[in-house]
């Protein structure tokens, strides 16, 4: 059952949820909208830390002597290496010392390490800061995610983690525009010391919000916990399932990040059209959000999801033939992209959500581990497809549709054969 708590804007009031024990008797929740919203932006400094990016790269090379154009990539893939690397850990702290025990010392690190890669002397020295920078972000996403689970949980969770998602899908458009405009008005070095002004920021405004963990869920901090915990969702075929083919999918999103400012830049003759082109695809997300945050409640998780990874497949086939044909313009491949990486976040979020379902005993552990897991492979695989750039759209095409094919796989065998179910009727995992 989902648990909340009593006050001026208790989520009992706002959801009709049966309250329990408040884990902070003398703060209250904020309002919805601000609940949404401080979510939503805290999530929002890890998108910012990669999008800000994309624009910047060429100078980032030049300015420290990168000679292989696709070597520019590792800036962003050591940053998603070390979010998949920290997410381990920040569950169990989290269920151990509270969410905001974790929020607060992520955010003075993030801002620490955002200054440190602004004064980078060398690309080793950046991309070592980088990975720094992202092993300490990954706090922001994994403790939202146990936030959110503490208070609500099935298509409820699913809808309200869209909603935050939706507002968060304001920085992915706009974050490359920021970033192209602070670069060429004071070069790429004061992108980060942007990052590390908004971090203070989030640092002030995260004073409003209680601690969510309720006492009763408190959990030892002890590898053998841990492990248990781990293990746990491992040994749960559904939960493991649609872990990895989250990962799996969102590892096609990564590969289109890697490799999104050479494809536009070399393939399409359009450089300076990037923050544009970026935002168009960007769009594609926000719209996805919308509209699972309106039918995922009345269709379910499973159905939504499951039908997105079929949509998806048709997409990737659309873009293979496109790319193959000899004549795809810039309009073709954004409004694809498009298509595609909204069908990405459809999918991605529902899987999430499915992946939590019986975890709520243990939300910050399995939304760790969970998180370390499809990260990780998703950082691995988009690695791998962005250094499969060739001067082409293909090898971006063919990976998405593999991608879908593996997903599609993993999701059949989590579900035991059977698509299209709603909760209560999916076959009920042993273990």
């Amino acid at each position: 059952m989902a648990k909340a708590w009593s006050g001026e804007h208790s989520a009992a009031a706002m959801h009709n949820l049966p309250a329990s024990r408040p884990p902070d008797t003398t703060r209250r929740l904020p309002g919805p909208r601000e609940m949404v919203a401080m979510m939503a932006m805290l999530m929002a400094l890890n998108a910012l830390a990669i999008d800000a990016m994309l624009p910047a790269l060429p100078a980032i090379g030049k300015g420290l002597g990168v000679t292989v154009a696709n070597d520019r990539q590792y800036v962003i893939s050591i940053y998603i290496f070390g979010t998949a690397l920290g997410a381990l850990v920040y569950g169990p702290l989290a269920d151990r010392f509270g969410r905001k025990g974790v929020f607060v010392p992520a955010l003075l690190a993030y801002t620490i390490f955002a200054i440190g890669c602004g004064l980078a002397t060398s690309f080793p020295m950046l991309l070592a800061l980088r990975f720094g920078h992202g092993l300490v972000s990954a706090a922001l996403g994994v403790v939202v995610v146990a936030v959110i689970r503490d208070l609500f949980s099935g298509d409820a969770m699913a809808k309200r983690l869209s909603l935050i998602f939706l507002v968060f899908m304001i920085v992915p458009i706009i974050a490359p525009s920021i970033g192209a405009g602070v670069a060429a008005l004071a070069g790429w070095r004061a992108i980060f010391i942007v990052l590390a002004v908004m971090a203070v920021v989030m640092l002030i405004w995260l004073r409003r919000l209680p601690e969510t963990l309720d006492p009763a869920d408190v959990r030892r901090l002890d590898w053998r916990t841990m492990v248990a915990g781990w293990s746990a969702v491992m040994r749960h075929r559904r939960a493991a399932g649609y872990m990895f083919a989250a990962g799996v999918m969102q590892a096609a999103l990564f590969g289109y990040l890697n490799s999104s400012e050479q494809i536009i830049a070399e393939v399409f003759g359009a450089q300076a059209l990037f923050p544009l082109v970026f935002a168009c695809v960007a769009v594609g997300i926000a719209i996805a959000n919308f509209s699972n945050a309106a039918i995922v409640e009345r269709f379910g998780a499973r159905r939504v999801s499951q039908t997105a990874v079929f949509a998806f497949m048709a997409t990737s086939i659309a873009q293979i033939v496109a790319a193959l044909s000899g004549g795809e313009t810039l309009a073709i491949f954004t409004g694809l992209m498009m298509i595609n990486v909204g069908l990405i976040d459809f999918i991605g979020s529902n899987f999430g959500s499915i992946a939590m379902e019986d975890f709520g005993h243990m939300a910050g552990i399995a939304s760790s581990y969970q998180s370390f897991a499809k990260t990780l492979l998703a950082a691995l695989v988009g690695a791998f497809i962005g250094q499969q750039y060739d001067g082409s759209t293909l090898p971006l095409a063919y990976a998405f549709l593999g991608c879908a094919a593996t997903g599609l796989v993993l999701v059949l065998w989590a579900e035991r054969g059977r698509l299209f179910t709603r909760p209560g009727t999916a076959p009920k995992s042993p273990f």
